[in-house]
């Protein structure tokens, strides 16, 4: 599985590997990087079918991914790292946690969970509508649609844009893959062998993964600490990014 790859930051800091969501690509820390480049090796990786990583053969799974990564650290000679995963990325570090713990010096996993399941009817409403454009209508539709759930006030239409942008270039397949690869994911009788010192930052307004999933995964992970963001969706880096980057570097400054 062959992953874009890009490095920035401080070449001698610490490993800081940052992974997208679903449907997006390593802009998803637009507002992270010019802090996070001052203090730390920052490796930003591509998902198959997203950004500038080609789509990859066969089914995509979590785990699967997972060792894509942890190929592309020891390509890298990187050293243990921190890992921030963002949605399907934060599924994709808690495996690679999991997998390979020696490569992980800590999580920060944002509006990730460890199994999901909609919240209710009108959770289950909106994945049948989302799978339904997935289905038959253009990927600007698809795009629309989602981001419009991610960004849904006024003031937030330049976000909104962005996403609109950022979504419509992933091709339906890389989608549909990694809707599957979430939908199969389930690490609930593996998360108390997580060893390193974890995160999880849960947007209060996540309308993609309920609060209830991210409360859950917080207690399966031994030590584990919640951060709920007041007023955030699912994209907490993108509209509490102040709030959202004070949280992860101070996380960071004690691991």
């Amino acid at each position: 599985m062959t992953l874009h790859v890009e490095e920035r930051g401080t070449p001698d800091g610490a490993a800081l590997l940052l992974l997208h969501g679903l449907g997006s690509c390593s802009e998803d820390w637009a507002f992270q990087l010019p802090r996070f480049e001052t203090r730390y090796r920052v490796i930003l990786v591509d998902l198959p079918g997203h950004g500038r990583s080609p789509l990859s053969r066969g089914r995509v799974s979590v785990e699967g991914l997972a060792e894509a990564v942890q190929g592309v650290l020891a390509a890298r000679a990187a050293p243990p790292v921190h890992a921030l995963g963002l949605s399907l990325g934060g599924c994709v570090a808690l495996a690679l946690a999991l997998r390979a713990p020696a490569r992980v010096r800590s999580l920060i996993l944002v509006n990730a969970f460890a199994r999901l399941r909609p919240a209710g009817l009108r959770g289950a409403g909106r994945l049948a509508v989302r799978l339904g454009l997935l289905a038959a209508a253009p990927m600007t539709a698809v795009a629309s649609h989602v981001a419009r759930g991610l960004f849904p006030r006024p003031e937030q239409r330049d976000l909104y844009l962005a996403a609109v942008a950022r979504l419509s270039r992933t091709p339906r397949a890389a989608y549909l893959s990694g809707v599957r690869a979430l939908a199969r994911f389930d690490a609930r009788a593996r998360l108390a062998a997580v060893a390193c010192p974890t995160l999880i930052v849960a947007g209060a307004a996540d309308a993609t993964v309920p609060l209830a999933l991210q409360e859950a995964l917080a207690r399966g992970v031994p030590g584990a600490r919640l951060a709920v963001v007041a007023g955030s969706g699912h994209a907490t880096p993108h509209d509490r990014p102040e709030e959202f980057t004070r949280l992860v570097m101070d996380f960071l400054a004690e691991h």
